[in-house]
């Protein structure tokens, strides 16, 4: 069930991408998206049984211990900050666009920049 809504949430975020107009909606929707995919991989991943690879002093790694693997946390985390610039570096791009261009509208922009 839950990896249904987080396919509608990837879903949701594409069909924004692809049908909005607005540059500052279809920037909201690839953050949709982004964070669907971030989810989904958080969702793959996560496995019961698993315990973090933390070990405290007194105590020794059980034998047949399951432990998670850090490696794919960074990635996401990485994925986190990487979307997060992105989205910046965008959002900047369209305050440049907005001070020749009120209407942030794709095709009004297409309209009166083309010669």
């Amino acid at each position: 069930m839950l990896e249904a809504f987080v396919i509608a949430t990837i879903l949701c975020g594409f069909f924004g991408i692809v049908f909005k107009k607005n540059l500052v909606m279809k920037i909201i929707s690839m953050d949709v998206m982004s964070t669907g995919v971030i989810a989904y991989y958080v969702l793959i991943a996560s496995r019961e049984g698993l315990k973090t690879p933390i070990l405290t002093e007194g105590l020794d790694s059980a034998a047949g211990t399951a432990y998670a693997d850090p490696v794919p946390q960074a990635v996401i985390l990485t994925a986190i900050v990487i979307g997060f610039s992105i989205q910046a570096l965008m959002l900047v791009g369209i305050m440049k666009l907005a001070r020749d261009n009120p209407i942030l509208e794709a095709n009004e922009i297409e309209r009166g920049n083309t010669p």
